[in-house]
């Protein structure tokens, strides 16, 4: 009676690992023996102590054990198709943005995922029929020791194997199939803490100092103290900064049935530099992390969002360096300024005054907040009191509406789409991308019409991918196949458009410049078109107007240890060697990607980290700490 429920429960969290598996991996015949041999001593290890302990409590405690290790396959499952990666005890830092995000979470959850929480269920009202008298159940002969211990002792021998053999494996994804979903879970609290402990003692010892010179030596980029012939071209202007919600490339010059899915972008970029190969850099903050990234030429910390991990330091951002100019820093968004912990993220990077749900109001709510067009109206009324006031201004404008999943009021839908389209996320990206790139050209509209436009450089750029391959069905691949002409892959999904436009200059209109560069590379980019001197700062990016290679390590939607470089997109396996490779430019001959870039994009995420760390700490004051006015 004893090994009933230990038998009958290892069934059931096999089942369990199995379809995370088929969900991470794919479905196929490893998805049901591999969970055999890597998940199951990890589970038989927490069933040995409950054998030894749950006593006449026993199936509560198996029940209550089931309900955790399936809150933990479940949360592996729905973070996979959001992410792409493997979840940790990170991202217990983002329970509470699960309430804003609970549209995109159920968008994302195939109802058979719900089947991983039947046996619990039937459970739950089978103990509260029987009111919790079981005595079948109760009486139960407790196992032998001796196969308590022998199971225990194999159990941990088995979890210990696995992990230290699969240890060095760059891939999380990898690491996590050759391990087992719970061992990574073990592994990765193991291997934080050791790595706190070696960088705490490597701090007191003294790191070698972080300086330009030694990023621009890594990034393979020597070009310290050289201009290009736009420096100082937007000398004077105000500044207008758009980050557009999960915007991608693709989308430009995109038809459907011949109608254009966003005319505005395509109209803004003929008159605009164009930088078609623009890559998104953003960890876990998503949105917030775009707002870091661009701000600071700094990339994201290792685990967390750049807004929770990085709010205690002084961040030599553009809004700090604009305002030693003279400039106002404004930043606007329509949700409320706790939302991803902007309230700290905006007076780290010094932003002087910023604009939330106070300001927009909660009218014509899409998403989080007001609209889109609420958001350019009142934002274009705001920079034209400030331009009144004789003010010069920095503003980043954040816009939300077109915000996953991608649901928008019926009156808001203008694009129309063949059937085919219709309940898909394929569809509802499209309309919600159209509807946003209307509210822009209002944006700017009112600009113009408030004179505003010809005395600034204005720069729109999008935040972060839209369409997660992962979560996408097979006729969704399908219909993004048909969109594009060929398969979407991974380097469609990272790459966002840049545009900078300075209206009335003709050296600067109707450009496309094909060089390679990410989020990093705006602040360089735009300090470059102001004519600002180099201040002795350290940045991760790059002056896009400068030729030169280009490395930029990615952090998050893919496993750690991926890059770009000039040629492709590098996406490591157990290591470099058995990594995969997708060129940028499809057709384009068989790129180049060496194991020096692979180790190189590695040190410079190091790197950024240590300079963050080495800041002055933030010293906060309620009167200036960037709080709305």
């Amino acid at each position: 009676m004893a090994l009933r429920p230990f038998g009958l429960f290892s069934v059931l969290i096999w089942a369990k690992a199995a379809l995370a598996y088929a969900v991470l991996f794919g479905a196929d015949a490893s998805c049901l023996w591999r969970p055999l041999v890597v998940e199951l001593p990890f589970v038989w290890l927490v069933f040995v102590f409950i054998e030894r302990w749950g006593g006449v409590r026993k199936w509560a405690a198996y029940w209550t054990a089931d309900l955790l290790l399936t809150g933990i396959y479940f949360a592996v499952i729905m973070y996979y198709k959001y992410y792409g990666i493997v979840v940790t005890y990170h991202a217990l830092q983002q329970i509470n943005q699960l309430f804003e995000v609970r549209q995109s979470v159920y968008s994302l959850m195939h109802p058979y995922f719900l089947l991983i929480f039947t046996d619990l269920v039937v459970m739950a009202g089978w103990f509260a029929w029987k009111r919790g008298k079981i005595p079948a159940l109760q009486s139960a002969r407790p196992a032998p020791d001796k196969l308590r211990r022998a199971v225990a002792v194999a159990a941990f021998a088995a979890g210990a194997f696995l992990i230290w053999q699969n240890r060095a494996i760059v891939n999380e994804l990898r690491q996590t199939r050759e391990m087992g979903i719970m061992h990574y879970q073990v592994y990765t609290i193991i291997s934080d803490a050791a790595r706190a402990w070696t960088e705490s003692s490597s701090f007191a010892a003294g790191l070698p100092v972080v300086t330009p010179e030694v990023v621009a030596a890594v990034k393979g980029d020597e070009q310290k103290d050289v201009h290009s012939p736009q420096f100082g071209l937007a000398s004077g202007r105000n500044v207008i900064i758009v980050q557009l919600e999960s915007f991608q490339n693709f989308l430009l010059d995109l038809t459907v049935d011949g109608r254009e899915v966003t005319p505005v972008m395509n109209r803004l970029k003929r008159e605009a530099i164009y930088f078609p190969r623009f890559f998104q850099q953003v960890g876990q903050g998503n949105t917030s992390d775009a707002e870091f990234v661009v701000n600071t030429s700094l990339y994201v910390p290792p685990n967390g969002a750049a807004s929770r991990e990085y709010t205690d330091r002084e961040l030599p951002g553009l809004p700090r360096l604009f305002r030693t100019y003279g400039y106002e820093a404004v930043t606007f968004h329509t949700n409320t300024v706790e939302f991803w912990n902007r309230d700290e993220l905006y007076p780290a990077l010094g932003f002087s005054r910023y604009y939330d749900m106070a300001f927009f109001g909660e009218q014509d709510v899409i998403a989080f907040g007001a609209s889109d067009e609420v958001l350019y109206r009142k934002t274009a009324e705001e920079l034209d009191r400030l331009h009144r006031e004789g003010k010069a201004f920095y503003a980043q404008v954040v816009s939300l509406s077109a915000h996953h999943p991608y649901i928008l009021p019926e009156e808001k839908i203008k694009l129309k789409l063949p059937d085919r389209f219709a309940g898909t996320l394929v569809g509802r990206y499209l309309q919600a991308q159209h509807y946003a790139d209307e509210a822009l050209g209002l944006f700017v509209d009112e600009l113009r019409s408030r004179g505003l436009w010809d005395r600034s450089l204005v720069v729109i750029y999008g935040d972060h991918l839209g369409l997660p391959i992962y979560a996408l069905t097979r006729e969704e691949k399908r219909l993004m196949a048909e969109l594009l002409g060929r398969d979407y892959g991974y380097v469609d999904m990272l790459n966002v458009p840049l545009l900078v436009l300075l209206p009335g200059v003709a050296d600067v209109a109707s450009q496309t410049i094909d060089r390679v560069g990410g989020q990093a590379d705006v602040f360089p980019t735009v300090a470059e078109l102001m004519g600002f001197p180099d201040d002795g700062r350290i940045r991760f990016g790059k002056n896009l107007f400068l030729p030169g290679p280009n490395l930029l390590p990615q952090s998050y939607y893919l496993p750690s240890g991926s890059f770009l470089n000039d040629e492709a997109l590098f996406i490591p396996g157990q290591g470099f060697e058995d990594g995969e490779i997708y060129p940028i430019r499809p057709g384009a001959g068989k790129p180049a990607v060496t194991e020096d870039e692979f180790r190189r994009a590695a040190e410079l995420f190091r790197m950024s980290e240590q300079v963050v760390r080495r800041l002055p700490e933030l010293h906060r004051n309620v009167s200036s700490s960037g709080g709305r006015e």
